[in-house]
Order: structure tokens, then C-alpha cells, then sequence
């Protein structure tokens, strides 16, 4: 879909934050409220699109918007909130960098978002910024992400929403099961789980909108799978999985690779095979590296059953 269509369609208005700065470069109390409304309509754009598409556009946003901070006379207040959106959009634009695999941007935008979100003085968006740099830290150089994730989920303050504290603890448990731990990978997944169904007192943030039941059962998925658990890992990314339309391709993709994963660690050979296929039918023409690098794992691992007809088919398909 033509991404300028795309975003007429999901409403988001043509005024850009640098138009935001008048003549006399006083900013209104009310342009953080404008800027974190537009900053969540785009923030949709990341369910449907990979981060080789949005990445320019979420980087320009966070370009005009610190250029607003930056040249703008506002209150103290005001400035905390224009923190707090710049927090936001370079973890955006962070993120579109890692889908796209360029990880040294993504690294500098996540700095970025933490010295924002600090300066906001918002441990929600601190103990976020924190946990991408675990994201980032894994795929790079693996086991170094926990560190990252356990002070991400030690900078949440008692007042934390439980949907950023299921977060939270959801990506500290990932970073857990990569290394091995399963314990501890365990304990986090059962805190996150409590935390997803508890009732805040104040509404969530946006940039969490995302975080559901669904997505702790997919990272008890992910997890089980990663730490050879298949009995484990199956039911919870089957269940998750069902209620997963292909339009949310990326992420589809990523979990039915784990889901592969799983089922051939219980000897299903010829299942994992079926849905390694369904990765790589999901994978085709995103602009987003990591499904067709876990497609590429799964193929590789599905190497030594060559000789049954569907593995045999599959890899003469990926070699294609």
C-alpha cells in the first residue's frame, strides 16, 4: 500500500511540528497534547508497515519536533511535555532503524529517547528506552541485553501504569530466556502475566496501546521456544496466534518462526516445515530484516531432513 495513502487514511494531519513555532516562538501548553495525538497516529503506522518504510518519516518527525524544543519559549511544564514526545518519537524512529537493520541509528536514537525521557522526568519512557537498548544489545551481542532489561524494569516508579510494568517485565523475560535462565525468565513472564490484568488508576500511554494478554502469551511463547520448552511454547503461540490477522504481517511472521521452532524441537518435522512456508509467504516485500533472517534460521535448522519431500521442497524454494 502507498504509504501517503495509507497515512491519509489513518487521519494523520498534514501540519508538521515546525509549524507549531510562530513568529514570536511562544509555544502553547496545549502543543504537547497536538503533538503526542499526532505522534499516536503515526505510532499505528509500525502495525502494518516495516521499519524501511517508516523510518525517514518517524526521523523527520523527531528531527522538527526537537528543533521545536530547542527554539521555542515555553513554560517548564510545557517542556516537560515536549520531552516526553521527543522521548516517544526517537524511540519510533529507533525502532524503524533496528526493523530496517541499521542498528548503529538505532542505537543513537535510543539514546536519545533515554536522555529525553530523564529530562521529562517520565520512568515510564526512561525504563522503555532501556529495554530497546536490551533488544539491541541482544541481537548484537547476546547475552548483554539483560543488563539493559533489569534496569529498565528497576527505573519503573510505584505510580507505573501495570501495562508498562507488564512490558516490562515481558521484555526482561526475554532477555532471561535468550541467556538460558529460565528461572528467572519464568518469574518475569508470571509478573507479567499478573500485572496485564490488573486495573491502573490512571489511562496507559499510548506508546503501550500494543501490550495485551495476547502479547504475554506470545513472549511465554517466544520464551519456552528459545529456552527448548515445546510442550511449553506451542499452546501459548497457537492460542496468541489464532486471533492474529496476516495484515500484521511483520509480526505474524516473527512468531510463527518461534511457533516452526517449537514444533520441531517436538520432533514435528513436517509441521515446522508447513508453517517455516507460512513465514516465508508473510516475509515477502516487508521492509523489515528480522522475518526473513528468522525464516533463514529455521531453514538452515530444517537442513538435516532434507531428504522428506516437503523439507526438500522448502529448501529448494528459500535457495531460490
Amino acid at each position: 500500500m502507498d504509504r501517503r495513502v495509507f497515512m491519509a487514511g489513518a487521519g494523520i494531519a498534514a501540519i508538521r511540528p515546525s509549524s507549531l513555532l510562530s513568529s514570536g516562538r511562544r509555544i502553547g501548553s496545549d502543543v504537547p497534547r497536538q503533538l503526542s495525538h499526532r505522534t499516536a497516529r503515526l505510532r499505528r503506522l509500525d502495525d502494518f508497515m516495516g521499519g524501511g518504510d517508516t523510518y525517514e518519516m518517524y526521523a523527520k518527525e523527531l528531527e522538527e519536533t526537537t528543533r521545536l524544543a530547542n527554539e521555542g519559549v515555553y513554560s517548564e511544564a510545557t517542556g516537560r511535555g515536549l520531552r516526553g514526545i521527543i522521548a516517544e518519537q526517537a524511540q519510533l524512529a529507533g525502532w524503524a532503524a533496528y526493523d530496517a537493520g541499521q542498528y548503529d541509528g538505532a542505537r543513537r536514537h535510543y539514546m536519545t529517547a533515554l536522555a529525553a525521557a530523564r529530562a521529562a522526568g517520565d520512568s515510564g519512557l526512561e525504563a522503555n528506552s532501556l529495554a530497546f537498548l536490551a533488544y539491541l544489545e541482544w541481537t548484537e551481542g547476546g547475552g548483554s541485553g539483560v543488563q539493559f532489561a533489569t534496569a529498565g524494569y528497576d527505573a519503573l516508579g510505584a505510580d507505573t501504569a501495570p501495562v508498562v510494568r507488564a512490558l516490562l517485565a515481558d521484555r526482561l523475560a526475554w532477555q532471561h530466556a535468550t541467556t538460558g535462565n529460565g528461572r528467572e525468565a519464568d518469574y518475569a513472564l508470571k509478573v507479567a502475566e499478573e500485572a496485564i490484568h490488573e486495573q491502573g488508576k490512571e489511562p496507559s500511554p499510548d506508546w503501550a496501546y500494543w501490550v495485551d494478554a495476547d502479547e504475554i502469551s506470545i513472549m511465554t511463547g517466544r520464551c519456552w521456544a528459545e529456552l527448548r520448552r515445546p510442550l511449553r511454547a506451542i499452546p501459548a503461540l497457537e492460542d496468541a496466534l489464532s486471533r492474529y490477522a496476516d495484515t500484521m504481517a511483520r509480526d505474524k511472521a516473527l512468531y510463527l518462526s518461534w511457533l516452526a521452532s517449537a514444533y520441531l524441537d517436538a520432533g514435528e518435522v513436517e509441521q515446522a516445515t508447513e508453517i517455516t512456508g507460512r513465514v516465508l509467504d508473510l516475509s515477502e516485500g516487508l521492509a523489515s530484516v528480522r522475518p526473513m533472517g528468522r525464516a533463514h534460521i529455521m531453514v538452515k535448522r530444517l537442513e538435516p531432513h532434507r531428504s522428506l519431500a516437503p523439507v526438500g521442497a522448502l529448501l529448494e524454494r528459500a535457495g531460490a
